[in-house]
């Protein structure tokens, strides 16, 4: 049976470059389905990987009880005061907390692609913000001086945005900034927003109250301590988090939309895909009746024909498979995008394509290639001899 097999596969694909224009149809199918599964499931892992490398576990951010995101939330000065000072924190030099009191506020700038307006964030930041965030590093011009209107422009931000360059001026609440520098910070969330000292930012937009504190706890270990105090005190009504549980959170609902509309879109071309191999496969063990009929005739067994004809589509659909990963992987990995963050802001990132992703989309294929060339198959096995030769 083994040999049969074997001697009616290769037979079979063999035969392939006399059916180039049909067997085409199964790979450029299957290649289109999976290029575009992969390349958007590239957009959920490179914006859960932007998100994800915001938060350390040996930080915290405190926000209004209740508040699902910084633009939702208000803290007041002596609220403030409290939450730097809590158990836990870790202190500089001279004793203080490294913590940092913030507000975020939305402001449209242009796109450098299209023109058109967006929403970035601009981030009013404490003193203590180089100790409490290391990784941001400025790459370009300085840091923003206390008290002057100076803003640094995050890497992912200036690629994206128009008239953010350095030494650019950006004008709003009627209030002219300068962009003096540019920082870096691991490709994470804050890559994408501006930022200025909080006190001119805070007088520049009329307000007094700040949106979340972002502590640097003295280790991980120090949290759920750190937690407790805080939202057991009566004086405050407030939601304590580790940083990459509240940057998850911002992920989750954009993510769970992505999945759906790739495995949706995924799926219906996937079905068009599986008619398109049946159609394929269903033409070919027409074309091969007689071919079959006397295989069997002279002693072939039917399940060696259900190898070979199931083989053929699956090979097919593998290289088709092959293609739609390899085109997804040069055409999108790397690509720098932005979408509506949790703050109604432009979060940019860039699109990943894995080597999991890749392996999905071939895995998908021999799914696609599985089910395209079964049913073909069992009809060729079971297809009467006698019919198909007086057929013929």
């Amino acid at each position: 049976m083994l040999k049969q097999t074997v001697a009616i596969t290769a037979m079979n694909l063999r035969s392939i470059p006399q059916r180039v224009g049909t067997s085409w149809v199964i790979v450029i199918g299957i290649a289109v389905t999976v290029a575009v599964l992969v390349s958007v499931l590239a957009m959920v892992a490179g914006f859960s990987k932007t998100l994800a490398n915001t938060g350390r576990p040996d930080r915290a951010i405190v926000l209004r009880g209740g508040s699902n995101a910084e633009l939702n939330s208000t803290i007041s000065r002596e609220n403030t005061v409290t939450i730097m000072d809590a158990p836990g924190v870790k202190k500089d030099a001279d004793a203080k907390p490294i913590a940092s009191a913030e507000m975020v506020a939305v402001v449209a700038l242009p796109q450098r692609r299209t023109g058109t307006a967006a929403n970035v964030t601009v981030r009013g930041v404490g003193t203590k913000s180089p100790l409490l965030r290391p990784e941001i590093r400025i790459v370009a011009g300085r840091m923003f001086q206390p008290a002057v209107r100076e803003l640094i422009v995050g890497r992912s931000a200036l690629t994206q945005f128009a008239g953010v360059d350095i030494g650019s001026h950006i004008t709003f609440r009627s209030t002219d900034w300068t962009v003096v520098g540019e920082f870096e910070s691991n490709g994470d969330a804050h890559e994408s927003e501006l930022m200025g000292d909080i006190e001119t930012v805070l007088s520049a937009f009329r307000r007094n109250l700040f949106q979340s504190v972002t502590v640097l706890l003295e280790s991980p270990d120090a949290f759920a301590h750190y937690k407790d105090v805080l939202t057991t005190d009566p004086t405050l009504t407030v939601d304590v988090k580790r940083e990459p549980e509240y940057y998850a959170e911002q992920s989750k609902q954009l993510s769970k939309l992505l999945n759906f509309l790739a495995f949706g879109v995924g799926g219906i071309m996937a079905v068009g895909a599986i008619f398109g191999a049946l159609n394929t496969m269903y033409s070919a063990v027409s074309a091969r009746a007689l071919e079959i009929a006397t295989l069997r005739a002279i002693g072939f067994g039917a399940a060696p024909v259900v190898v070979s004809v199931f083989v053929e589509a699956l090979l097919l659909s593998l290289l088709g498979g092959l293609v739609g990963a390899l085109a997804a992987w040069l055409m999108f990995n790397g690509n720098t995008v932005n979408t509506l963050g949790a703050n109604f802001t432009q979060v940019v990132f860039h699109l990943t394509v894995t080597p999991h992703l890749l392996l999905s989309g071939i895995v998908w294929a021999c799914v696609i290639g599985a089910l395209g060339g079964l049913f073909p198959a069992i009809r060729a096995a079971r297809q009467p001899v006698a019919t198909a030769l007086r057929a013929a």
